[in-house]
């Protein structure tokens, strides 16, 4: 099963000229999404401590993959979604900023963590998560993502990372 067929293709949306990867396709076919998991699941090292998802698409992927592998998971929320004491991160947007925010006891110093998102665009969002991780003292083994746009060069934003991807765009 070829997992790109999966995915829905939305032209102009949510704009002129954007192409949205639309990955529901995909999660609501139990084989696609369990094969995109497992898939996943094989690029992460066994040593790694806890699993970060972030905001909302990454907490589908990053809670399976850290069911399966027995770790901790993290969530990586936008501003005001934590209730308790936390760091926060902000990033640059197309127009504007936006910023992301952890709890600062969810990483204890020197764990490993994997940082996992459904889609690796410009990698704004996937740095400022990496930022915190090294805020609270832990190591970013890897950033891992479903599905990657190529054009939009976010790999290079997250270099020093290392980087995985299951589709590529």
């Amino acid at each position: 099963m070829e997992l790109k067929n999966k995915i829905r293709a939305i032209e102009n949306y949510p704009k002129e000229g954007v192409i949205f990867r639309d990955i529901t396709t995909l999660l609501k076919d139990k084989d696609a999404f369990k094969k995109a998991v497992d898939e996943m699941a094989e690029k992460i090292d066994e040593d790694v401590d806890k699993i970060i998802g972030i905001e909302a698409r990454g907490f589908i992927f990053a809670s399976a993959l850290a069911y399966k592998l027995d770790k901790g998971f993290i969530p990586v929320r936008k501003p005001g979604k934590l209730p308790w004491d936390k760091e926060r991160e902000s990033y640059e947007l197309e127009y504007g900023e936006d910023s992301i925010e952890i709890h600062k006891d969810a990483i204890e110093a020197g764990e490993k963590i994997v940082i996992v998102d459904d889609l690796l665009a410009t990698g704004g969002t996937a740095k400022a998560c990496v930022k915190l991780v090294e805020k609270l003292e832990g190591k970013v083994s890897s950033a891992i993502f479903l599905v990657e746009l190529e054009d939009l060069k976010g790999r290079e934003i997250l270099e020093g990372t290392k980087v995985e991807s299951i589709i590529k765009y």
